[in-house]
């Protein structure tokens, strides 16, 4: 019989579920991934149905063992993560008793604005984050007052990744990161708090118990191995949230390290001793104990930079647009720093951090006859570099402080836009050997089953980084003086785009 020297890191995300293998060094050894349909019932609305995670994990899997040439047997343990704040409700038999609300739905907006005024300081201080309908405990409130009958059937209450887990092993535990993403948690004892569960009268029976990440909580049982092609008996560790193990698996693992998502949307996050409570940015618990992160995001990013490809560098037909991405990298790293004065704001969907204000609109300025393809490309990652500047020095603003950053995303693949994020933040920027979750999710499973001594022991031996750039002194100052500009703009440009807002308002009603 094989010997188990392979571990496994499941990841539920947006958009699919991804499954990957890796040796005990940390190395690939196979992935695979499976899509996961978003329902949108209403404007607003965002749903997806738990068992298309199990049918998107029964394929998943099999193609990662498979793509690793590894037998079931050979894998020693098994990690999972998934969205934060996504819960599932259960009945007597444990079926969902209606779909997953996601953590992008706004229809508890009312909610939360109710729970803010009757009790926000409250919440925050127990449970460290301001509500918000991203919270899992705005949703709960909404759907008690809205759908009471499927409320009245519910005996318990799962996080996305812990759904998928019981799938395999038939146990009910969390953990206290995505406890804390219940926003039911309380941060004194790291367990539920009663008082927070009050304030929307949830029955504290639901709630399943809290465990470390890495503690095995259970065995693949016989029916989830015939179902997934696992072995049956594989030890399975509780996992956590993705943002979480996606951190921690890039090596964020001291205080002062921070990391940069350049995906979908931007996100920056910092490692710290202790929490730091900052609302509206978010603070998690870390993987390693004692510490904690902080999580603050813009709006438009990687969907930005598509945006621009679709409109500007039409990819040809038959072509996935990889050419076309490839061509605005070449292009843009053939125009010097600052696009010859062209700047650019990635509003294009309003904006989150630092601004708070969804009717921003995005906006290239300083153009000329000079400016063409090329200087579009450049100043688009230019702007988006200089919206995580602004995130940083808002984060500054609040006494936290960067050495240095790892940067993770597909955007991360780009040398020029590693380069212009280096110059423009002033930071050392390094890129990950591995930056997605579910690689943090297979190293939590290894610290569970004992291939390392515990995280720190698990990013020394796996955490490699392809390369580090370093900020160069003088395109740092003339991005600085650019940034002035940039944020000056955003302050002048903000009232118009409100009364923008209100006449395109006033036209799709009359």
């Amino acid at each position: 019989m094989a010997r188990a020297a392979y571990l496994l890191g499941i990841d539920l995300g947006a958009g699919s579920l991804k499954a990957t293998t890796i040796r005990a060094d940390g190395t690939l050894a196979g992935e695979a991934s499976h899509p996961v349909a978003t329902s949108n019932p209403k404007y607003g609305w965002s749903e997806q149905n738990p068992d298309e995670w199990y049918a998107a994990l029964c394929h998943a899997v099999p193609a990662a063992l498979k793509a690793a040439g590894i037998a079931p047997s050979e894998v020693a343990g098994i990690g999972f993560s998934g969205g934060a704040h996504i819960p599932v409700l259960t009945d007597g038999e444990d079926r969902p008793v209606r779909p997953a609300i996601m953590w992008s739905d706004q229809r508890s907006a009312a909610e939360a604005r109710e729970l803010h005024e009757k009790a926000g300081e409250r919440i925050i201080r127990t449970s460290l984050n301001r509500v918000n309908p991203t919270w899992s405990l705005a949703m709960l409130l909404w759907l008690k007052r809205h759908e009471p009958e499927a409320m009245g059937r519910v005996r318990r209450l799962y996080i996305s990744k812990d759904y998928l887990r019981t799938r395999l092993t038939g146990t009910w535990e969390t953990d206290y990161s995505d406890a804390v993403g219940a926003l039911m948690a309380d941060d004194r004892t790291k367990g539920w708090s009663r008082e927070l569960a009050a304030l929307i009268d949830w029955p504290m029976e639901t709630l399943p118990p809290i465990v470390r990440p890495s503690d095995v909580v259970g065995q693949v049982t016989g029916k989830a191995a015939a179902e997934t092609g696992l072995a049956e008996g594989t030890p399975v560790v509780c996992g956590s949230n993705d943002t979480t193990v996606e951190f921690f698996g890039v090596g964020a693992n001291a205080p002062g390290i921070g990391a940069i998502k350049i995906a979908t949307s931007a996100v920056l996050y910092l490692a710290t001793r202790g929490p730091s409570v900052n609302p509206p940015i978010s603070c998690y618990p870390h993987i390693v104990d004692g510490m904690y992160y902080t999580a603050t995001g813009t709006n438009s990013c990687a969907s930005a930079h598509r945006w621009l490809r679709d409109n500007m560098f039409l990819p040809a037909e038959g072509d996935d647009g990889a050419a076309a991405f490839g061509e605005m990298d070449r292009l843009a790293s053939g125009i010097a720093p600052g696009a010859e004065g062209l700047l650019f704001h990635p509003y294009l969907l309003g904006e989150r951090a630092p601004y708070w204000d969804p009717l921003l609109r995005a906006d290239f300025i300083g153009m000329t006859m000079r400016h063409g393809r090329a200087h579009f490309a450049r100043a688009l990652y230019e702007g988006i570099a200089y919206s995580i500047r602004d995130l940083l020095e808002a984060a500054r603003g609040l006494g936290l402080s960067f050495d240095v950053v790892k940067l993770i995303g597909g955007g991360a693949r780009s040398a020029t836009w590693r380069r212009i994020i280096a110059d423009v933040t002033g930071l050392t920027v390094e890129r990950p050997g591995n930056g997605d979750a579910s690689f943090g999710a297979a190293l939590v499973a290894g610290i569970g089953v004992g291939f390392f001594a515990g995280p720190e022991a698990a990013v020394e031996r796996c955490v490699t980084v392809l390369d580090r750039v370093e900020p160069d002194t003088k395109d740092h100052a003339l991005y600085s003086e650019y940034f002035g500009i940039y944020k000056e703009a955003q302050a002048a440009l903000a009232p118009l785009n409100h009364r923008l807002h209100e006449i395109v308002g006033r036209a799709d009603h009359g």
